[in-house]
């Protein structure tokens, strides 16, 4: 028997109230929505938690959710698995991956440590969970400094997998690391000549920039730090706008924060809004209600793995 398109029940029908149809959900699965700072403002505004990939991880490790939901890119839902094998960990769309993250295959890396058996390995959260499993200890540009401060000065340390961020832990530290050669697509899509022009427009405007930029932008701004580190200066500073240079989903936060100030967006090299992370945005509202709804797309991870990589980011937790 066929039905026409009248007849085919809306399997896949939209509730008109996005927001409320969530939040039942929520309070059915008992879960908890989880976001980084990077996602869309609808998702932010519906999230039980927005932060960085620090605090992201923090909350993933304390939550008595039975669900987690994670609003980011797939390493950040990994790390809440890894932190939580057994329960519930659902990612909105799970081509949501890392331009990073991509830039250091397990394979290639394991042949890059193998030639430095004597470091240590210090890796950057945004790697997959097998880069992890990899490691000796991990950290998030909130905390990477504190961290090789901690390690004996006599230690060699292999970083990975952001060249600009290992950069500028061994500008701030005086340690000579030896740096993984991967990168953000986002953070090196932004133009120092943009950038400068930008500032003769706005002198009264503040370029803050995240440390996975790479160096020439870096030596212009008048603060850097991570996400959180960013929206905490601009409530303190005396200025009345800035010049962002991390990805702009930040920014919603920022005007919530300090609404009486300006936010402006670093400009890229092309004429585009290339310095949206492309993987951040492919989560939606609508594909986190589905998630919710049918529980799934879900993180999976072999036992082993999951084993393994949770030593490091024991230790980061323990050092920050």
């Amino acid at each position: 028997m066929f039905t026409t398109a009248l007849e085919t029940p809306q399997v896949n029908q939209v509730p008109d109230d996005l927001f409320s149809a969530i939040a039942e959900l929520k309070r059915d699965l008992k879960a908890v929505i989880l976001a980084h700072y990077y996602q869309d403002s609808d998702i932010q505004d519906i999230a039980d938690y927005i932060g960085d990939s620090l605090g992201l991880s923090r909350q993933a490790a304390n939550t008595d959710a039975e669900v987690i939901v994670f609003a980011g890119v797939h390493f950040m839902a990994e790390t809440a698995k890894i932190l939580n094998p057994n329960k519930l960990v659902l990612l909105p769309d799970l081509e949501a991956g890392c331009s990073l993250a991509d830039s250091c295959p397990p394979e290639e890396f394991a042949a890059f440590k193998a030639q430095h058996r004597d470091h240590l390995v210090v890796s950057y959260i945004n790697c997959t969970a097998a880069i992890k499993a990899m490691s000796d200890i991990i950290c998030t540009s909130s905390n990477a400094v504190k961290i090789i401060e901690q390690i004996p000065p006599e230690q060699p340390i292999i970083f990975a997998p952001d060249r600009n961020l290992g950069r500028y832990v061994m500008e701030q530290t005086g340690r000579d690391l030896v740096l993984w050669q991967g990168s953000c697509i986002v953070h090196e899509t932004f133009s120092e000549k943009k950038i400068i022009q930008l500032q003769v427009e706005h002198p009264n405007a503040e370029i803050i920039a995240h440390p996975e930029c790479e160096p020439q932008l870096l030596r212009h701004a008048q603060y850097i730090g991570s996400t959180t580190a960013l929206l905490k200066y601009i409530q303190t500073s005396e200025s009345p706008a800035f010049i962002v240079a991390t990805e702009p989903g930040i920014i919603h936060q920022m005007q919530k924060t300090a609404p009486h100030k300006t936010f402006i967006p670093a400009p890229s090299t092309n004429n585009c809004a290339c310095n949206e992370c492309p993987h951040m945005r492919l989560n939606t509202l609508e594909k986190l209600y589905w998630a919710m709804k049918h529980q799934t797309p879900e993180i999976r991870l072999s036992e082993d793995t999951c084993a393994a990589a949770l030593k490091p980011i024991q230790r980061m937790l323990e050092m920050s």
